[in-house]
């Protein structure tokens, strides 16, 4: 993981927040509305746990076929029940952190370097602080939320109970700490307006 070899006049925007914070509807309003690459955490989460990838032989190993998704014909891994492992026990959690956050990294870096002719970048990082990827981005996005929409919107999207969602809305650190170490905060609570402003002054 070599860090060094990043540029440093480029813009590495580091955008983050907490579960159905709402990074996905900013993240789509800059993919349709700016024209820079961006690079997305899950999306490289689910490229790292393919079938016939070491991440997936090593989960296999780890949890056993009862991972498998029993209707999947190429034997992937069910990640709804995989998320569902890893939020009620801290150790499968802790486990699957250690083996995926260095993975994740490193194809950030990648895409990092491959890009390096655009001066500015999305890096899109759900557990940016948690994951301690600060040293990769030159600047932090925070999306700021009420827990109260937090909580109804991870209801809703995952029909998960009250007690689950709030359960893993304080798995992740405070948002008052990640505040003190990011650059903007948008401001994703009601009036879409207001972030989109802010975005379309800084890009």
């Amino acid at each position: 993981m070599i860090i060094r070899n990043l540029k440093n006049n480029q813009r590495r925007i580091g955008l983050t927040g907490g579960i159905a914070s709402g990074k996905s509807t900013i993240t789509n309003y800059i993919r349709k509305n700016k024209n820079i690459p961006i690079l997305d955490a899950d999306n490289l989460s689910k490229e790292l746990i393919r079938p016939n990838t070491i991440g997936y032989k090593k989960i296999l190993d780890y949890f056993g076929s009862q991972i498998i998704d029993k209707y999947s014909s190429e034997k992937t891994i069910n990640r709804n029940l995989l998320k569902k492992i890893i939020f009620k026990d801290a150790k499968h959690r802790e486990w699957i952190q250690k083996l995926l956050h260095p993975l994740i990294k490193e194809k950030m870096i990648e895409g990092c370097i491959k890009y390096k002719d655009n001066q500015i970048i999305l890096l899109v990082i759900p557990l940016l602080f948690e994951a301690k990827f600060e040293d990769i981005c030159t600047e932090i996005w925070l999306v700021k939320c009420p827990v109260e929409i937090q909580k109804k919107r991870l209801i809703k999207r995952d029909k998960i109970s009250e007690t689950e969602a709030l359960n893993i809305i304080n798995l992740q650190l405070d948002f008052e700490e990640k505040t003190k170490s990011s650059n903007v905060i948008l401001d994703n609570s009601d009036n879409q307006n207001q972030w989109i402003q802010k975005i379309m002054e800084l890009i």
